[in-house]
């Protein structure tokens, strides 16, 4: 499974730092895609431990897995949020970015995968279910 290109649109409110801005937007998309097409917990079932602890285990994307990615801030106005109208774009990106993948599969191949990672395994594994 690979993504070949993201686009993501952010109510952010009021854009303090655009340059900043758009990079904390992209980091968050490039951690959904990793989210969604590679990291994996493991969970042991006698002890309901997690079994992938280490930094090591974990597969994160790197510059070959990230596709063409553009961030669009959707204009808004908040007077609620804060006196500027500025919000916290911390983790805002990753939001709906392992969903779109699925999603995508699922309109391909009339399969509803409900676990993460997205892999070639978990598609042939799931049952067929026409849209």
């Amino acid at each position: 499974m690979r993504v070949c290109r993201e686009v993501g649109a952010f109510g952010v409110g009021t854009v303090l730092n655009a340059k900043t801005a758009r990079s904390q937007l992209l980091g968050g998309i490039v951690m959904g895609i990793g989210m969604g097409l590679m990291e994996e917990t493991q969970l042991d079932s006698r002890s309901a431990r997690f079994i992938t602890q280490e930094p090591a285990d974990a597969h994160v994307p790197v510059s070959p897995d990230v596709p063409d990615i553009d961030a669009i801030f959707v204009p808004e106005r908040d007077p609620y949020v804060n006196a500027v109208g500025a919000k916290g774009l911390g983790e805002i990106g990753i939001t709906g970015t392992a969903a779109a993948p699925a999603n995508a599969i699922h309109h391909a191949t009339g399969r509803r995968i409900r676990e993460l990672p997205l892999t070639l395994d978990n598609v042939l594994a799931t049952s067929f279910s026409p849209p």
